[in-house]
């Protein structure tokens, strides 16, 4: 069984018990949250979309908060003597994915 879910701005794939990294949500660790489904399909292979996934629920628990890994933004205009360089580190919040309710 797996789900469809948005969080900031984005689209996750999630399945019961998986970890993963998403935008940073204003939450303690240890709380739990709710997504709301886009997509479902069952184990007998039953596919929800849309309306039809109406009220279907991702529950999960917030792990922890990080910072992830540092980029490097470097921009440079050539025969202009124009360099600019600085780093960027994006905030995240790691969850665990609970269950899936439809």
């Amino acid at each position: 069984m797996y789900a469809v879910i948005k969080t900031g701005g984005k689209q996750y794939v999630v399945e019961p018990g998986q970890v993963l990294k998403v935008e940073k949500l204003n939450l303690p660790e240890g709380s739990e949250v709710e997504f709301e489904a886009l997509m479902v399909r069952g184990d007998n292979g039953e596919v929800k979309v849309g309306p039809e996934a109406k009220g279907a629920k991702v529950k999960a628990t917030v792990v922890r908060h990080g910072k992830g890994k540092k980029i490097i933004v470097f921009k440079y205009k050539a025969k202009k003597h124009y360099q600019r360089k600085y780093g960027h580190r994006q905030h995240f919040t790691e969850i665990q994915v609970n269950e899936i309710v439809s």
